[in-house]
């Protein structure tokens, strides 16, 4: 009885939790969208790129981007435009904005919806 419990409620969890990340997770949108991305070098230095894309995810947007080059570990920005942001080195990362809002996914997840204007900030912490 014990062992049918403790399945049952571990059931219940497993669908809780995919109810929870289908109703909050990140969302993407189908079709041409019209985004921005805006680099700020450790000088503070802005470089903006207007992108239009059919692209979900903002690396897939980045990727489209010829004169921006970069690297990504797991979702984590680590070099833009030659420039590496190395926490164990000096504290310093790549934060993500999305519209002015410290962003919530990686690169690698962060959903792309039409008019965002994503800010790849070079942070020391």
């Amino acid at each position: 009885m014990k062992k049918i419990l403790g399945t049952s409620v571990v059931v219940i969890l497993a669908v809780v939790m995919v109810f929870v990340y289908l109703h909050f997770g990140e969302k993407t949108a189908d079709g041409s969208k019209n985004v921005t991305v805006e680099v700020t070098s450790q000088s503070g230095e802005v470089t903006s790129y207007d992108v239009e894309t059919d692209a979900l995810y903002l690396v897939e947007v980045m990727e489209e981007i010829e004169a921006l080059t970069f690297t990504v570990d797991d979702g984590m920005i680590m070099t833009v435009n030659g420039e590496t942001a190395d926490y164990n080195v000096n504290g310093a990362y790549w934060a993500l904005y999305v519209n002015g809002e410290y962003g919530n996914y990686g690169a690698d997840r962060q959903p792309v919806t039409d008019g965002d204007v994503f800010g790849i900030t070079y942070t020391v912490a």
